[in-house]
């Protein structure tokens, strides 16, 4: 039978758990005995059903399964495997111990979940396994075809697409071809999401501001106003005026997104900044990432674009408070039994939110109709700590009819955009040596070293932190707004306008919250 017992092969696989990738040699060993089929190698119960599912697909790709005993070994044996993407490498491994399979594998590498039937199905994650694969020298990697295209982005490997087992059989028999997967160079220009203009968002020139100023310096930004004020028409037109995603930002977020399972098939690289707008029903684990081996969540799925959530206070606490360290540290870790993965969230926080219940406190022509107290309670939903590591809080007025029927164009997404861009390089070259992206980002010692002022400026910062009352993190978030304003001024030192627009951007909070 099949020329013999006591047979042993062995082929390339990668292996992923969060973000973490690493080399999968899967064993075969088949021996004289009674039917067993064993797969060790700390499997989790995805990887433990694929002996079914090679079983049955390899009998209906034409192939004898042997009823003897099979041993399957995925090494290293003291890390979780988990998925079903071993499935087209077992079934390699055990054709090559039982001879039906011959020749060297040594520069390939197979990912992919069979179907009972043969075919080769989509899996997560072909984006990183492939940079993985082609770190371990793997010159040949065979992938479900429905992820071709997402494998094609890294070069130094050819990637070979597989739609099912005769296929990829009949291929290392020499009786077809299979073409490598080749990167759609020529139709990435079209796959560049639209976003919409700033130049539809009808008044609001002080928000317009906010948010450019938000945008140069990566900065989060909280809005306050009452329904209708154009709260979230703003955020949507946040993505158009940030700057364009470097190749290595689109490589990362796209990992992050190929993971999660929610690539497009025809884009295989995303371009554009994410924007993402959970409602307000969403868990902690929505918003941190869930489930057994976490998956990303918002967060993650925000990471080098806009994280929106509207209607703030309407989220749990616990989904609010998940949120705190993460948007300071840029990385999110969730730890469970099977292990603590991490996750990248360099986001842009926009929040929005009414100033009370009903939605009219404040409002120059309607009287708010909330009771007693409903003000305060409201605004207290959304807690001091994070407010605090908001950098900008912006009151959103109600628009008057005057600038609603102005038949005139306000300023293009375009042209604040390159605004934007001359800040971002300015803080390109001031960072260049720092690891660090944006003004946002500084930390406490590069806040002392740019973060230059003169005299008067340094004085008026000293009156505002003893008038507002702010935290030694609203102190350094009001410096950071200000070298941002200063930037955009093409200044290099901190003057007073820059401060004081810097302190008129943290001035809600003693409103609102009384901080």
């Amino acid at each position: 039978m099949f020329g013999g017992f006591f047979m042993f092969s062995s082929v390339n696989s990668v292996g992923i758990f969060g973000m973490h990738t690493f080399p999968v040699n899967i064993e075969a060993d088949i021996s004289q005995g009674k039917f067993r089929f064993d797969i060790v190698g700390l499997p989790d119960t995805a990887v433990s059903e694929s002996k079914e599912r090679v079983r049955s697909a390899m009998r209906n790709s034409g192939y004898t399964f042997p009823y003897v005993h099979i041993t399957m070994n995925l090494a290293p044996a003291d890390v979780k495997k988990e998925g079903p993407i071993y499935d087209l490498p077992i079934l390699i491994a055990i054709l090559k111990s039982t001879g039906q399979l011959e020749g060297d594998f040594s520069d390939c590498a197979f990912v992919g979940e069979l179907s009972l039937g043969g075919e080769v199905r989509k899996i997560n994650g072909v984006l990183p396994l492939t940079i993985e694969a082609r770190k371990n020298g793997i010159k040949r990697f065979f992938v479900p075809a429905a992820n071709a295209s997402e494998g094609s982005v890294v070069e130094g490997i050819d990637v070979y697409p597989v739609s099912n087992v005769k296929q990829i059989l009949d291929y290392f028999k020499n009786k077809c071809v299979i073409e490598k997967a080749e990167f759609p160079y020529a139709d990435m220009s079209d796959n560049l999401q639209t976003v919409p203009d700033f130049a539809d968002v009808k008044g609001q020139m002080q928000a317009k501001r906010a948010l450019e100023v938000a945008a140069a310096g990566g900065h989060n930004v909280m809005m306050v106003g009452p329904p209708g004020s154009g709260k979230s028409m703003l955020a949507k037109r946040i993505p158009g005026i940030l700057p364009d995603m470097t190749f290595e930002e689109s490589l990362e977020t796209t990992k992050v997104f190929s993971i999660a399972g929610l690539l497009n098939d025809k884009i295989p690289i995303i371009k554009t900044r994410p924007f993402r707008s959970p409602h307000h029903s969403v868990s902690a684990a929505g918003l941190a990432g869930g489930g057994t081996v976490p998956k990303p969540g918002e967060l993650s799925l925000s990471h080098n674009g806009v994280l929106f959530l509207d209607e703030l206070p309407e989220f749990s606490r616990s989904a609010m408070e998940v949120m705190r360290q993460p948007i300071e540290d840029g990385v999110i870790t969730i730890s469970r039994v099977a292990g603590a993965v991490t996750y990248p969230c360099s986001v842009m926080l926009v929040c929005a939110m009414n100033p009370c219940p009903c939605g009219f406190f404040g409002h120059p022509t309607k009287k708010c109709t909330c009771a007693p107290g409903a003000v305060t309670r409201y605004m207290s939903k959304v807690s001091g700590p994070l407010i605090d590591r908001i950098d900008i809080h912006i009151e959103v007025p109600p628009v008057d009819f005057d600038e609603l029927s102005d038949v005139q164009q306000g300023e293009s997404s375009a042209e604040i955009k390159k605004r934007v861009d001359k800040a971002r390089d300015i803080q390109r070259e001031r960072f260049k040596n720092d690891g660090i992206s944006s003004n946002a980002k500084m930390t406490a010692e590069a806040v002392r070293k740019y973060c230059v002022m003169t005299d008067t400026a340094s004085s008026m910062l000293k009156n505002a932190f003893d008038r507002l009352g702010l935290s030694a993190r609203g102190y350094d978030k009001v410096l950071k707004v200000a070298r941002t304003v200063a930037d955009l001024d093409g200044s290099d030192i901190i003057d007073v306008k820059h401060i004081a627009e810097a302190i008129q951007y943290r001035s809600l909070d003693r409103k609102f919250w009384g901080n």
